[in-house]
């Protein structure tokens, strides 16, 4: 697993770039989040730091989380870690100190909707596609951001139908920035952020406090109230059957 931070070359003066690799979709394990978590707050807290990128490298932006690290986990030790580091992740978008720009390329499923939806801006690749698989895992959780690119109605319709929309979708809905092609996605998510970096540091951490403070709904407790949901699928044994039968109807509900 690799969290790596970088600082931008000349023409994005107070930039920070975290990229997330892990091979081979970037689905994160536990330690993971908490690391990818540590990167965002660190670069926040950083006062040369004015705005950061969020990027991935490979063929997607997010997966979600290791579902084998859960299987391999007879309890619910991995899953409640897995729980805690996903909500702490999420909420180190949001509450990074400084704009958070997300480079979205390829997938953004589970996990990545939840960072994308956390982020305060997105730029996306042609080929990104977001969306949430979770009634097909055998989980919950993550609408909370999916709400924050969507409106409410077709946010429930991808719910239901673990369906995905595409970048060019979420520019007609206003929440992605910008589309572009995908080997032009990085230069584009600095391209923004360093225009956001031109302005004041100590304005812009006042700026992004206090638009988090008129947001009508509190994603992290919301969030977290979801992934109760996700916590009984697994006590009552749903999880574990809806996985086996790939997220089709099989048997009677529990």
């Amino acid at each position: 697993m690799t969290v790596s931070t970088a600082h931008t070359a000349t023409g994005a003066e107070g930039v920070r770039i975290v990229t997330v690799d892990h091979p081979p979709v970037n689905a994160l394990p536990v330690q993971g989040w908490y690391d990818l978590a540590e990167a965002v707050r660190a670069a926040g807290r950083d006062p040369e730091v004015r705005c950061v990128v969020l990027a991935a490298a490979g063929r997607g932006f997010n997966a979600g989380v290791d579902i084998k690290e859960l299987q391999r986990d007879p309890g619910n030790t991995a899953l409640v870690g897995v729980n805690r580091a996903c909500a702490e992740a999420f909420e180190a978008v949001y509450a990074c100190e400084v704009p958070v720009v997300a480079a979205v390329q390829g997938f953004c499923l589970g996990g990545g909707v939840g960072l994308a939806g956390n982020a305060d801006a997105i730029v996306a690749g042609e080929d990104a596609v977001f969306g949430l698989p979770e009634l097909d895992r055998g989980a919950l959780g993550a609408a909370t951001h999916l709400a924050r690119l969507v409106p409410q109605h077709l946010m429930r319709t991808l719910y239901y139908t673990a369906r995905t929309v595409t970048a060019a979708e979420l520019l007609a809905h206003g929440s992605v920035w910008r589309v572009v092609p995908t080997s032009e996605l990085l230069d584009s998510a600095l391209e923004l952020a360093a225009e956001i970096a031109r302005k004041d540091g100590h304005l812009l951490r006042l700026a992004k406090a206090a638009l988090n403070g008129i947001d009508p709904v509190d994603v992290r407790r919301s969030y977290r109230f979801e992934q109760g949901f996700t916590f009984e699928a697994s006590l009552t044994g749903t999880a574990d059957r809806v996985r086996a039968g790939f997220g089709s109807a099989s048997g009677k509900e529990a």
